[in-house]
Formats: structure tokens, sequence, C-alpha cells
């Protein structure tokens, strides 16, 4: 498929079709969806468990290079579905995909994995949910854009602000209310601190981990116990540091609320600043600015140093001549600067209906809402053949903005995005960077 075609199904109303694959109507009432899972930690588990709330799906395949890691997921999953059957479990994501006999597919890995099995499971007939950001690299995303247009998959992007119900609260009676007047900026920003101590020395790898399947199309560097199952976002290697990380989330929050396209603009500075001889390779202080035309959206992060406010060390806030809304994942405030009343809005916590969400292991609770949200938002699309509210376009608007923000840090100047074409106008050098290099045996996805 070449750039041309690639655009154009990008900007075209997709019709998909009204039957599955295998012949039945995508009604959620014929028959369970059969579910799998690559990349079996953190998120992945967060991600399907609260799936299994909301859906009489069938969990049948997990996949994961950590041994220990997909014993563990295998095991609880089957104490939460109904059935109370153990998934297969497979070393390989190819291996798994080989049985096409999955209607739903999750990725939950690395950034770094993300193109190569999203492509995977759309070619082999599976709907996917794929963790933020979409891809490591700008050309990654426009491959897997055109791979869900030409094999009509719907594909849902984890980034769940937009399925968030206390944000969608925000929207609806603040934003599209007119509450604010008119929005002159948008500032996004993240003060998490980075982790503290020497860092360990590398090492072997435990056996229990396939250090050459993690790594995939990634450089080969030397195990480290930091990068492995979490850490690895502190390497560029594997990801777009704190921009690709946190940025994402909060920069579609800004595109979702006030329905913008992607920016004309972008421009960034920062480096390492205070974390110099950690064995991580991310900016730890970095600014950009993403120019929509009459409106900037401007991201800040420091993983050192004081929040400028406790409250919000990770969120958005918006100002408009009416009045200022400030919004995190766990709460939103409203003030009015023409006499109306504040407001305010907490995160949806469901532990009445949903009584695991309280000793379920690294569930992040505020968000358990918003990710159940998404699924079912996730499962109306596939039963009606139609995009989500996260659609795979939209994952590749907000990731590739976030990673020409790193492209314009690593250059010292501002870059100009032509969306149509999916290219920086008159930037040969940013052009060249759009496109990561692939380790072999791994091939680089094109459009």
């Amino acid at each position: 498929m070449n750039r041309r075609k690639f655009l154009q199904i990008g900007a075209s109303t997709v019709a998909f079709s009204v039957l599955h694959p295998s012949g039945y109507a995508a009604d959620l009432a014929d028959q369970k969806k059969r579910v799998g899972l690559i990349g079996s930690g953190w998120y992945g588990k967060s991600d399907l468990l609260r799936l299994v709330q909301v859906a009489p799906v069938e969990v049948v395949s997990l996949c994961d290079v950590d041994k220990n890691m997909l014993a563990g997921a295998a095991e609880i999953v089957a104490t939460r579905q109904a059935s109370k059957r153990k998934p297969r479990t497979y070393a390989d994501y190819r291996e798994m995909l080989k049985e096409k006999d999955l209607d739903i597919v999750l990725i939950g890995t690395p950034d770094h994995w993300h193109a190569l099995t999203m492509i995977a499971a759309v070619e082999a007939g599976a709907d996917v949910y794929v963790q933020k950001p979409i891809s490591v690299d700008v050309i990654e995303g426009q491959a897997m854009l055109a791979a869900a247009r030409k094999h009509d998959r719907v594909v849902q992007v984890g980034t769940q602000r937009r399925s968030t119900p206390h944000l969608i609260e925000a929207r609806d009676n603040i934003v599209r209310e007119g509450k604010l007047g008119n929005v002159g900026l948008v500032e996004i920003y993240s003060y998490y601190g980075m982790s503290k101590g020497p860092d360990p020395e590398d090492s072997q790898p435990p056996n229990y981990l396939d250090w050459d399947m993690w790594t995939g199309p990634a450089p080969m560097l030397p195990y480290n116990r930091m990068k492995h199952p979490r850490g690895w976002r502190s390497w560029m290697e594997y990801g777009n540091g704190t921009v690709g990380d946190l940025c994402i989330h909060m920069l579609d929050t800004a595109r979702w609320m006030l329905d913008l396209g992607a920016p004309r603009s972008i421009s960034s500075a920062g480096g390492i600043i205070m974390a110099k001889g950690r064995k991580g390779n991310i900016a730890d202080t970095q600014t950009a600015t993403f120019d929509f035309g009459e409106l900037q959206v401007v991201w800040q992060h420091r993983r050192w140093g004081d929040s400028p406010d406790p409250k919000y060390p990770w969120g958005i806030t918006f100002y408009g001549d009416k009045g200022t809304l400030k919004a995190s994942i766990h709460y939103y405030d409203f003030t009015s600067r023409v006499g109306g009343k504040p407001m305010h809005g907490d995160a949806l916590m469901e532990y009445e209906k949903y009584p695991e969400d309280r000793d379920e292991k690294e569930l992040e609770k505020d968000v358990a809402s918003a990710i159940r949200g998404h699924m079912r938002d996730f499962l109306g699309a596939i039963a009606k053949r139609s995009k989500p509210v996260a659609d795979i376009e939209q994952g590749y608007i907000s990731t590739s903005a976030c990673i020409l923000a790193n492209i314009s840090m690593k250059l010292g100047r501002s870059v100009a995005w032509d969306a149509t074409k999916g290219r920086v106008i008159g930037d040969d050098e940013a052009n060249r960077l759009l496109e990561r290099a692939y380790r072999s045996p791994w091939v680089h996805p094109q459009v």
C-alpha cells in the first residue's frame, strides 16, 4: 500500500463488514468473544481483567516472554473468568496468533513491540485493544493504521481518558456548555519524580526471561533489572520517554475535549539536566509546544523538584476567558471568572459492583472505571463494526505528535507537520527520523 492510498484510507469513513471472518454476526449476544493477551504484565492484566468484568468473554490465550509473569497471569484469569478455565500460554505471539481462533487481542507489551504484534493480530482476523503510545516511530503508526483499515478491524487505543467518567462529565458540563468561554491556552504537565538511589549493575537475565525475544526489534542492550518488568520506559531504545508515556494521555485529552486534529507544528527543548550519570537516557526535563493554529497546547515535565500544584502533579489545565478547568485522572476543578459557581468532580469508584478492585495487586484504582468504560466502548464498536472513541487513527495522531516533540528536541528546531502527507515539511533530516532501524531479523512495517 503506498502513502497516497494510506492517506485516502485514513481520511475516509471506513465501511466495516457486518460479519466476523468466522461467519457469525458481530453481535455481543451471539457468543462469547474469544480473547488473547500479548504482554501479561502490569497493564496487560489490568486491561484484561476489566474486560472480563464487563463482558462474558472467554480468555483462551496468554503470551509473554517472562515465564513467571505468564504463569501468574494464567492463575488469576482462571479465578476471575466464569468458566474457571486456565488459558493456554505461549512464549511467542506468532504461535498464539497462528491458531486464528481469537476474536479479540489485547496488547500490553512494552512500546517497542506494539506495531508488530498489533499488525499481526489484525492480519489474523482479530479486533485489537492496543496500549498507548501506539508506536515508537511515526512510520510504525502509519503502518498500523493502514493495516487496521485494510483488514477492517476495530482497534481501540488505551488512551482511556476518553472513557473516564469524571472527565466526560467535565467535557459535557463545562467545556461543551461554554463555561470556559474562548480557550486561549492549554497546559499539560507531569512533575512525577524519578527513582532514587544507585542504579543496579547490568547482569545476566534470569532464566525465566527470554531477553532476546523481550528485546525484539529494539537494539540489543545488556539486561538490567531496572528494565523489566516496568522500568524500561527510562530507555529511549524501547519508547519515547516521559512524553511518550504521560504527555500522550493529556495531549489526547485536550484533542478529545476540544475536537482538535493534528498540530501544525511542534517545538520542544530539554534533556538530562538533573539525572546525569544514571543508567537511563530519557529527558528528565522537557517542554513542548503543540501548535494547532489558534490554540497552543504546552507540555512540561520535570522528574525532579516540586509540583507547582501538589494536588495536580500530572494533569491538564484549560484557560478560557470565562473560567479555568484543571483535571487529572483523580478529579477535576472548575473556577469561573464571571461569577459562576465552582465545580468539582471525582473519579468514579465502583467497589460495591466490582469488589475485586479493592485487593487487585497493582491496579490503579482511580482508573478502573475508565478502563471498564473503554472496554464497553470497544465492544460496542465491535458489535456495530464502527470506530471506537479512541480509534487507531486518533491514537496515531496523538502518538506521532509526541514522537515529533522528541524529534524537535533532538534537532534543536521546530518541525512543521503536514498531517495529510504524514511528513515534516521541508526537513529531510527530520523525515529520516520518522523511522527507527530494526534489529535483524525483525523487519520494520511499511505503509
